[in-house]
């Protein structure tokens, strides 16, 4: 017998509505889910946490919380990304030894745990961590292909994961790449040299998911991931209700019974309908390319956003090909949160500036000094050099050099003055603090509590110099509180001007934005001496961190941003004379 971890609560949504649904159209649906008899409901972390605050103004705790009281009966299940817990950066031990066991604490009882670069010293604590209060774990092997991540590559990964004490292998397929002949030589492969439950994760984006699994059920898995209908497919999981008929009267039945899965998909139907909007047509439908550029389903609609938003969108496909070649550059990494963003947001930026690695993330230096863990081969020596210059990349644990937190965490919690009532919610500020501290003062735009499209549709995403004020916006039978404030852009007075200062309005010694974003950091203030090539601003897009640099030596004439300002390409920031 095959069993089914069912997704809709958190990767499927994820992958196709960019984790916008909502903890109200959870809850009428969880005890039904708990009688089905899945092996687990996958319902939190990844994205969850982030998407939860940033965009509906929902307290991540307290789904889980709720989610909890309704589901007595299956398991609930998380992702963790290791070290990175569920955010973007390696967080120190200290962060990490009161985050895993609050997730237990808070109901959750299975917890996948993995690394972007597969890089074993940034599993090891949460995975010890995880043992020590009894959850179940499942060491996670990201997968992809490359020359250098070979079946006996990923069977020794997987050993190193058994021996740390992992109660399953998860074959994280996050690209939904993997073949059927791929996934029955894998799991046949674990099976043999590991001796481990194995369950098969992947994404139905090349179109071949229904394939794999059933070739994984020949090869002998035991668990394999699936979604409800509606919200499957595409760069989601592929539908329950059909892997549960395909696999009906074999060997490898789920015992699942197929009319109480069709009246479930009936409710999610309902659901997808309130999120009709939301779903990307370059999400929902199947593509081969993703075998050559492997992005993965999440950050495939996000890529496209921001494209979107670079006004750029013309050049998607130039950017898919640029992908494959940046992540060769920099040692083959699989793509998944956060080494996806990496390479994707460095993609965009070679791409968009017309010369590669003319300017490089903050990020991309510090995966190339070592500080996300060992790539899975050597970076070309070409583009090390130009990224890091001379220095030296680390070879130790990156967490060994991180300095505890916790403790600096609680002053600036109490500085700050929030109103947090447990751990959980100094945690929420831990992890994510600038959207923490507006979550927990309720200082949340349009833009973070209306989705996107949502918005979009109502009319109220324009950015308008106008008086603030807070109206009700109903979109699908459902109400959101709004609140406009100025945005004034840095097209701001110069000389007597209001019109934005690009094209030929450009004055002598601008430093510009290279791309649309939010600036989260001014490094100069007016009258300040800046050398040559250093950081003036730090532009945070894609959910990565650009420092822009000064391209002449001078003294800061104006400054025509400000911080937490949307900047687009081209708009000047300050002015150096």
């Amino acid at each position: 017998m095959v069993k089914i971890v069912d997704t809709t609560l958190r990767d499927a949504h994820q992958s196709l509505v960019a984790t916008r649904m909502r903890t109200e159209d959870m809850l009428p649906i969880l005890e039904t889910l708990d009688s089905l008899g899945f092996y687990s409901l996958e319902c939190w972390g990844g994205a969850t946490f982030d998407a939860s605050l940033r965009f509906l103004a929902e307290d991540p705790w307290e789904r889980l919380r709720k989610i909890r009281d309704r589901v007595t009966k299956t398991p609930l299940q998380m992702l963790l990304r290791g070290q990175n817990l569920l955010g973007y950066r390696h967080y120190s031990d200290d962060i990490v030894k009161k985050f895993v066991p609050l997730c237990v604490k808070n109901g959750i009882q299975i917890i996948r745990v993995f690394d972007a670069l597969n890089d074993i010293r940034n599993m090891e604590l949460s995975i010890k961590l995880a043992k020590d209060v009894g959850a179940i774990v499942q060491g996670a092997i990201s997968y992809t292909v490359s020359p250098v991540h070979t079946v006996e590559a990923f069977v020794e990964l997987a050993q190193q994961l058994k021996e740390l004490g992992c109660d399953v292998i998860c074959i994280k397929d996050m690209s939904g790449i993997i073949s059927p002949k791929a996934a029955y030589e894998l799991v046949r492969a674990l099976k043999k040299g590991v001796g481990l439950p194995v369950d098969l994760h992947t994404h139905s984006t090349s179109g071949m998911a229904m394939v794999s699994c059933y070739a994984a059920c020949q090869a002998g898995v035991d668990i394999i991931d699936c979604a409800f209908s509606p919200f499957a497919g595409g760069t989601s999981q592929p539908p329950v209700e059909s892997m549960v008929a395909c696999l009906q009267e074999t060997p490898y039945s789920t015992g699942l019974s197929l009319e109480k899965l069709v009246e479930v998909g009936t409710y999610w139907l309902k659901v997808r309908e309130k999120y009709e909007a939301l779903f990307s047509p370059v999400a929902e439908r199947s593509d081969v390319s993703v075998l050559i550029h492997q992005i993965p389903g999440g950050m495939i609609s996000n890529l496209y956003t921001q494209l979107k938003e670079q006004k750029a969108v013309a050049k998607y496909r130039e950017v898919l090909a640029e992908v494959p070649r940046v992540r060769e550059d920099l040692g083959y990494p699989p793509l998944v949160t956060p080494t996806s963003q990496i390479v994707g947001t460095q993609a965009v930026l070679n791409v968009l500036l017309g010369e590669r690695y003319k300017k490089v993330t903050e990020e991309v230096k510090r995966y190339c000094l070592g500080y996300y863990g060992k790539p899975p081969a050597p970076i070309k020596e070409e583009v090390l050099r130009k990224v890091i210059g001379d220095e030296q990349p680390i070879s130790v644990r990156p967490a060994d050099l991180l300095e505890p937190e916790w403790d600096k965490v609680l002053r600036e919690v109490k500085e700050l003055g929030l109103p947090v009532k447990n751990e959980e919610d100094i945690l929420t500020y831990a992890l994510y603090p600038q959207v923490a501290v507006k979550f927990f003062r309720g200082e949340l735009s349009c833009e973070e509590l209306c989705p996107p499209k949502q918005a979009e549709a109502t009319g109220v995403t324009e950015r308008k110099r106008e008086i603030p004020q807070e109206f009700i916006v109903a979109v699908d039978e459902e109400e959101f509180r709004v609140r406009v404030r100025p945005v004034f852009s840095i097209a701001s007075v110069v000389e007597g001007r209001t019109t934005p200062l690009k094209g030929k309005e450009i004055p002598k010694g601008a430093i510009i934005s290279p791309m649309q974003g939010m600036i989260v950091a001014l490094k100069k203030r007016k009258g300040d001496e800046v050398k040559k090539g250093e950081v003036v601003a730090i532009l945070e897009a894609m959910k990565m961190q650009t420092e822009v640099h000064a391209e002449i030596e001078g003294t800061v004439q104006e400054i025509y941003a400000y911080e937490t300002e949307i900047v687009d390409a081209g708009d000047v920031i300050m002015v150096v004379e």
